[in-house]
């Protein structure tokens, strides 16, 4: 159950950070933490190092008894979203754009007038 919730945890996080601008105007604060989100994002992808939620997952996961794919219907498909069946190259590829897309938005929104501001 705990590694099921990591994984849920993961799954807000990826969200978080892919759709993190949306939520974040007019809000300083949460505009930077997300900004701060994104190049941990960016640099955890581009060093390869180890996602922490995703050690925890596996951790978690051994403590159960479980291996990957296993337990119920949820976690079976949560799992797919989080870690979809395509090569690191592209994931990498595909999460650093984001990424980047992302921080272009807050370079507008600050040469328009302010990270955080309307």
């Amino acid at each position: 159950m705990l590694a099921g919730a990591a994984l849920s945890v993961h799954l807000l996080w990826i969200g978080w950070v892919i759709f993190g601008a949306l939520v974040t105007r007019g809000r300083r604060a949460l505009a930077w933490l997300h900004i701060a989100s994104l190049v941990y994002g960016i640099a955890i992808e581009i060093a390869l190092w180890p996602c922490p939620l995703t050690l925890l997952e596996d951790w978690l996961r051994g403590r159960a008894g479980l291996g990957p794919y296993q337990g119920g219907f949820l976690i079976h498909h949560l799992d797919a979203l989080v870690y979809p069946d395509v090569s690191q190259g592209l994931l990498t590829g595909v999460a650093v754009a984001v990424c980047g897309f992302n921080l272009g938005v807050y370079g507008l929104r600050m040469r328009r007038g302010g990270v955080g501001r309307r």
